[in-house]
């Protein structure tokens, strides 16, 4: 009973240290445990709400990034306004071509490289790709794969942009195209790798760009045929390229799919393959470069629509550090 008693006059105490005090305290945790923390009193609630708080969740360079940017963010009096706002509406920074934004439990940095920002074979080239606009699209353009055989796409971000002591993941995001069709992918994967600029042998996985499940249709191979393909760029008004020998290689089945990853969808309806993943330090100046590339098959694929690459956050809930 002595021991219980104690309990609620310890809290008691701490609850009595002055408002300045504890949003000292709140500085040194975490936007979540700040959430948590301001439900314990009255006196933690008012500590919540400081800027002392808050300005330790900022990223230290984010009153250079919105100078360069004011004309799209709001004129906000709160430390902490300004960081839930920067976790839900992603700054267009670099001209347009890349989106900043925050994590919301810990504050780290999220960077998106737009499709205009990316290194795209062929992106300029209409019959093969070209560029749309679409309402749901935090840019003004994203790119629409009409039909290649050779496809690859390649992007880099410099390791100082972001958080340190952080484990990165990168995601392209895409969806299928306006007509809601996309083939090509169905049962051929895609490379994805992800490393540092200029090594020579990057870590490299397969990952399938199409929705379907690898068990789904087991018994009956949805394939469009080449002609079909041919006649789907035709009807597009875009004059179809030489066919290609045939292969001798039979498509791989559903099957054999097994391990390798199908895309997500997001809350914003879009899809994302996750490319891989990296560390960032914090203590080196590195570039890091993002590609996906289907090249060896030969075969015909369209029917995407390419919003960007993704860089955020990767969280191990047992090991989480606070650092912008």
């Amino acid at each position: 009973m002595v021991a219980k008693a104690a309990e609620p006059k310890r809290l008691m105490e701490f609850d009595n240290l002055p408002e300045g005090c504890i949003a000292n305290i709140l500085s040194f945790t975490t936007p979540r445990d700040v959430a948590a923390l301001s439900l314990v009193s009255s006196s933690f609630r008012s500590a919540a709400q400081s800027d002392l708080v808050w300005d330790r969740f900022l990223p230290s360079d984010y009153q250079s990034i919105l100078s360069e940017n004011q004309s799209q963010f709001p004129n906000l009096s709160s430390k902490k306004d300004i960081f839930l706002h920067l976790c839900h509406k992603p700054l267009l920074v670099d001209s347009g071509k890349k989106s900043f934004a925050l994590e919301k439990q810990y504050g780290k940095k999220c960077y998106m490289l737009s499709a205009r920002s990316l290194s795209i074979v062929w992106a300029d080239t209409p019959r093969y790709w070209r560029w749309i606009s679409l309402p749901d699209s935090r840019f003004s353009e994203v790119a629409e794969l009409v039909s290649v055989c050779w496809l690859e796409i390649r992007g880099w971000i410099n390791t100082a942009m972001l958080s340190k002591d952080t484990m990165y993941g990168a995601y392209l995001v895409y969806k299928p195209s306006l007509m809601g069709r996309s083939y090509g992918f169905e049962y051929q994967p895609v490379e994805v790798t992800l490393g540092v600029a200029g090594e020579s042998d990057p870590p490299k996985r397969t990952v399938y760009l199409d929705s379907a499940k690898p068990q789904r249709q087991s018994y009956h191979r949805h394939i469009i045929p080449r002609r079909s393909r041919t006649r789907y760029r035709l009807m597009a008004g875009v004059e179809a390229p030489a066919p290609l020998p045939a292969r001798s290689s039979p498509e791989p089945s559903v099957e054999g799919r097994g391990g390798s990853e199908c895309p997500k969808e997001r809350d914003d309806g879009w899809w994302e393959i996750e490319l891989g993943e990296f560390f960032n330090k914090g203590c080196e100046d590195k570039e890091m470069e993002m590609a996906v590339y289907e090249v060896k098959s030969g075969d015909w694929k369209g029917g995407l629509v390419v919003q960007g690459i993704e860089i955020r956050p990767k969280f191990n809930p047992f090991n989480s550090i606070k650092s912008n």
